[in-house]
């Protein structure tokens, strides 16, 4: 079996934003590039997981090698769950931004409200959004219980419902890189005072319906995740998600992720594409602006990103990369990604 090492590794100071590899990449992908419909985002039925689970793996992992994004139907989460988690995210936009700011971003910590401060290497305006990030260890300061008592409650036990879900799906990336079944799972402990995954709540702004559009802005610049699996979760009519995988991104040719209330759609991050060698691709994603004739009403999303605990070490089984912690790893995307 193999174990979660937590062993010290040299520190290092985080270097330029460009020193990446990933952020090099992502600087070259702010142009508006071509959609294409010819790309398919499979489909993968967890239905029956324990005894499907070999099936299942399988369907996962040719999925996640040929796009590094796919969706995931009978996932255990409720509708009336998803329903309600929406509902508590739209509760707490709507608060006066007064109220928001009191509950501020946690630098570095990636906890708490944050409104138009994500700036994107590949196109250096900020994304046209306001998020709530909860982290668990870091929320101390940061929920709203005096104005939504129920909030913090409803929010924890969705986090708690997107990790069970996470980790099957990491389970079966375990499997195939001749980890254990748990090896994942034990590197994301909620438990631990370094668990740093976090529960997202996203909301793009409306667009003035006399605003002329700004092709240089975007809702979401195109990034890669820098975790190791996101869940994302979208409402009917609520579109604007694009896919620019593989070698589609030298020619930027983006293909649109239809949103769908009851499906989970998921993507390989940094961090999973770095532990499995480069196995499983981290392929860049943006979320569109309204254009002509679209709708330009608000769009939300929720997202649930595992990123393994701080004091774990990331290193591949064939040891392509020198070995970095998760603390150190996280850091510097984070700077990367925001403004000072």
């Amino acid at each position: 079996m193999t174990d979660i090492t937590t062993r010290a590794v040299p520190h290092t100071t985080p270097r330029s934003t460009y020193d990446l590899a990933e952020l090099d990449r992502e600087t070259r992908m702010g142009g508006a590039g071509t959609e294409t419909t010819a790309r398919e985002i499979r489909r993968i039925d967890l239905s029956d997981f324990e005894a499907r689970k070999a099936e299942i793996t399988e369907e996962l992992w040719a999925a996640a090698t040929d796009i590094g994004f796919f969706q995931l139907v009978n996932h255990g989460i409720e509708q009336a769950l998803v329903d309600e988690a929406f509902t508590n995210a739209e509760g707490f936009f709507a608060l006066p931004e007064a109220q928001k700011a009191r509950h501020g971003l946690k630098r570095g910590l990636n906890s708490g409200w944050e409104s138009m401060t994500q700036v994107r290497p590949s196109v250096r305006t900020p994304d046209q959004k306001e998020s709530y990030q909860v982290t668990r260890p870091h929320m101390e300061g940061l929920w709203p219980d005096d104005v939504l008592p129920e909030f913090r409650l409803r929010a924890l036990d969705f986090e708690t419902r997107c990790r069970e879900v996470a980790m099957r799906v990491l389970s079966c990336f375990a499997d195939k890189l001749g980890f254990d079944s748990d090896f994942f799972a034990r590197a994301h402990d909620p438990r631990s005072e370094h668990y740093q995954s976090t529960l997202r709540m996203l909301h793009y702004f409306a667009l003035p319906e006399d605003a002329e559009p700004d092709p240089n802005v975007w809702r979401a610049g195109a990034h890669t995740d820098f975790d190791c699996l996101t869940l994302l979760f979208q409402r009917d009519g609520q579109g604007g998600l694009q896919v620019c995988p593989g070698k589609e991104a030298e020619a930027q040719e983006w293909t649109p992720v239809a949103p769908s209330a009851d499906v989970i759609t998921c993507n390989i991050g940094d961090m999973l594409m770095r532990w499995s060698d480069d196995r499983l691709p981290s392929n860049f994603h943006r979320v569109k602006s309204p254009g002509p004739g679209e709708d330009r009403g608000a769009r939300y999303s929720i997202a649930f990103f595992a990123q393994a605990d701080r004091d774990v070490v990331v290193e591949g089984p064939d040891g392509r990369y020198p070995p970095i912690t998760a603390e150190q790893y996280i850091q510097q995307r984070i700077a990367a990604n925001f403004a000072r």
